[in-house]
């Protein structure tokens, strides 16, 4: 008891002495401070005291010695604070040396005056470079600047070589102050130092420990979590700053948008009062020769240069084709388009075409191209009767914005740094072996686990219980029920996908004998619903490969669309027999009928879908069903929709479902040949067919014959000659 009450006594001693310490190093980094300013001294020496204290009490007392004399510092000169990350690294890097014992030599010390110099100096040269907007500043300017006079460059390298250099003959004095200082330090003091280490204990302790453990004796209590996250929570209350950072980053930038946007609007507003609504259309037609064209040209180029931020203003009406010059002010960069010529529309104002034929307002938009950083506003210009005759833009150049923020941003970092590099020092080691590194393992087999097949989903479950985390608090209870649940879920997982399996099967089988029934009823048409599902599923699989509609051809909807495809001309089963096999020409009552089918079939499946709501490939199913003969322009039917009005599975089984009847032997016609039949579908891409959807199936041919071939017995058993007089099948 003795013994623990002398050694409690001794810790709470040796925390009063390196309290004592850094309060007693803090104004010795002030005073190298003052000297060097009040004899403009081109040196720091702010962390003589930071190194003492690092080196007899650790890198925390230094670190919190380092940051202190920043905040003292800051307060007569702001800039200072900043900077305290550098003087916080000085610590880092004395506690490291000095564990190392190279303090224990009145020499060595000076070896680390290098590693110093370049750690501050790169450090000291970036944040210099970004606290001046991209341009010499700090300490080292006018040796920086020498140097890249004298030799060019980079001036980047400039402030970085002038940094170092000034860091070596700074770091060299303040490592022989600093070796001096120790040298002073009184014995008692150092020997009562180093509190912040475990107390070592002796074998016999050992031995004895271990005895009464074994006999029960001692009863260890161990840390909770809880216990353990208060203390993570205290220890890094400080990182609230990097949040602070990036919120008054955010906002900073928003607000300068903000602005940007309203001269963006000023001006466009300004320039469109300038302009004769009445006049646009001559403007556009005759540019310079118009009446009045270059009077009110004069006065866009006044208004133009009423702000530098301003890169572009331009007037533009829309048409079909893109957008048609009307005026387009030249810069020094860059001479602008004639008036009359047509440019075809940026990527950035595609989504809102719609808007824009319409002469609605469309909101700012921030782009990035060959032009750089710009923001663009477009403001409609309209005549007495609410009518849009042109659109004026103005694209005003937003890299200043992006410097200004990247200097507020670093101003933050370094000043919110050295608070996060304290409170990293004092959570880092209780967090990382209690909470973090057994989290981080059961994270990281959570990320890897493998679903695709039993044996991923064992091998994962097996590398998950191979962790064996021992920590004997909730992080292991979390662990252990982990395991059991994962255990758990992966043998459900297994059945529920067997059964998956057994009803996929079952739905596709369903289909395809509800197609069967159908098909059978149509002499004409062979194996057309096999065929058209397998033409579709080369036409998805193709257009994926090519990047065609990415955000349509989801996993989802190509595993909906060919399965459903099957289903395409479920409707004719209310197609009269005498109808749907009549082997001549329909007459047109007999073809009205005859295109029923899509909207019955559209019926038949909607009332499938009231009975099973949740099934996507039952919706494919109706696209499929009532739109595969909608074309292109407009003129199909049922509906006369047109170009993407039409869902994207009946346009891709437009494409299909023609092409079969071309090369199929039909009653009333022999099949075409297979160029023929490509050709045709390759001529009426853009016309009956979505012009993306026909360029895949033409590149895909060589899938499209090997369908071909093994159905060709089936279609063509005889080898008839081709008919290549022919016309499209007109009951399709």
């Amino acid at each position: 008891m003795k013994n623990s009450e002398k050694q409690q006594n001794s810790k709470r001693g040796s925390v009063l002495i390196t309290v004592l310490l850094c309060l007693l190093c803090v104004p010795v980094n002030l005073l190298g401070a003052f000297v060097c300013t009040k004899y403009r001294l081109p040196l720091y020496l702010d962390t003589v005291g930071t190194i003492v204290s690092a080196v007899y009490s650790g890198s925390l007392p230094g670190m919190v010695v380092g940051l202190i004399t920043s905040i003292l510092r800051g307060i007569q000169e702001p800039s200072q604070l900043y900077f305290a990350t550098l003087n916080m690294c000085c610590a880092l890097v004395a506690a490291f040396f000095a564990k190392k014992g190279i303090f224990r030599n009145s020499f060595q010390p000076v070896l680390i005056v290098p590693v110093l110099a370049v750690i501050t100096g790169c450090i000291g040269a970036v944040m210099s470079w970004f606290l001046n907007s991209g341009n010499f500043g700090g300490l080292a300017e006018p040796y920086a600047r020498g140097i890249y006079e004298r030799l060019g460059g980079y001036p980047f390298l400039s402030q970085l070589g002038a940094e170092i250099l000034v860091d070596l003959a700074d770091k060299f004095i303040v490592i022989i102050l600093a070796v001096i200082l120790i040298r002073m330090i009184p014995g008692f003091m150092k020997n009562r130092l180093q509190w912040q280490n475990v107390t070592r204990l002796s074998q016999e302790e050992k031995s004895r420990l271990a005895a009464e453990n074994a006999a029960g004796k001692i009863k260890c209590r161990k840390m909770s979590l809880k216990a353990k996250v208060l203390l993570i929570i205290t220890a890094v209350t400080l990182m609230i700053a990097a949040t602070a950072t990036g919120i008054s980053f955010i906002l900073f930038r928003d607000s300068t948008i903000d602005e940007h946007v309203k001269l963006a609007e000023t001006m466009t507003n300004v320039a469109a009062k300038s302009i004769d609504p009445a006049k646009v259309y001559n403007f556009s037609i005759h540019g310079e020769d118009a009446e009045g064209y270059l009077e009110t040209e004069q006065k866009l180029y006044a208004i133009k240069d009423c702000s530098s931020e301003v890169q572009f203003l331009y007037v533009y009406r829309i048409v079909r084709d893109g957008y048609q010059v009307v005026f387009d002010l030249d810069t020094e960069e860059a001479l602008g388009d004639n008036a009359g010529e047509i440019l075809p529309f940026d990527d950035g104002v595609k989504p809102y075409l719609t808007e824009l034929f319409s002469g609605k307002d469309i909101p700012p938009m921030i782009t990035v191209d060959s032009d750089g950083w710009l923001l663009t506003v477009y403001t409609p210009l309209r005549d007495s009767k609410g009518i849009c005759r042109c659109y004026v833009g103005v694209d005003i150049s937003m890299n200043l914005l992006s410097k200004f923020g990247y200097t507020f941003l670093a101003k933050l970092i370094s000043a919110f740094t050295g608070f996060f590099l304290l409170a990293l020092g004092i959570g880092a080691k209780m967090v990382d072996e209690s909470v973090v590194r057994p989290i981080d393992n059961i994270a990281t087999c959570a990320d890897a686990f493998a679903y695709n097949s039993s044996d991923a989903r064992e091998e994962s479950v097996e590398r998950l219980k191979a962790l064996n985390i021992r920590s004997g608090d909730e992080v292991e209870r979390l662990y252990n029920a982990l395991v059991t649940t994962t255990e758990e879920s992966m043998r459900y997982v297994s059945d529920i996908q067997t059964q998956t399996e057994k009803i996929s099967q079952m739905q596709n089988g369903l289909i395809l004998v509800l197609a069967d029934i159908v098909e059978s009823r149509d002499k004409c048409t062979g194996d057309h619903v096999r065929k058209t599902a397998a033409y579709v599923k080369i036409i998805v699989e193709e257009m994926k490969r090519l990047g065609y509609y990415k955000d349509q051809l989801t996993d989802e909807f190509i595993h909906n669309v060919i399965n459903s495809a099957p289903l395409h001309d479920i409707g004719k089963i209310s197609v009269p027999d005498s109808i749907l096999n009549k082997p001549g020409k329909l007459t047109d009552e007999e073809f009205t009928a005859m295109k029923s089918h899509t909207n019955e079939g559209a019926k038949v499946l909607e009332e499938t879908i009231e009975m099973v709501p949740e099934s996507g490939y039952l919706n494919e199913a109706k696209n499929l069903a009532a739109y595969h003969h909608e074309k292109w322009n407009g003129k199909g039917y049922p509906y006369g929709l047109a170009g993407e009005q039409i869902p994207l599975s009946a346009r891709i089984m437009a494409v299909a479902d023609v092409f079969d009847a071309l090369v199929s032997s039909r009653s009333y016609k022999k099949p075409f040949s297979f160029e023929m039949a490509m050709n045709i579908i390759r001529d009426d891409a853009g016309i009956h067919f979505d012009p993306l959807v026909a360029s895949a199936f033409l590149s895909a041919q060589d899938q499209v014959k090997e369908v071909m071939a093994e159905f060709d017995k089936i279609n063509n058993p005889n080898g008839e000659e081709i008919d290549t007089d022919g016309s499209t099948d007109q009951k399709r």
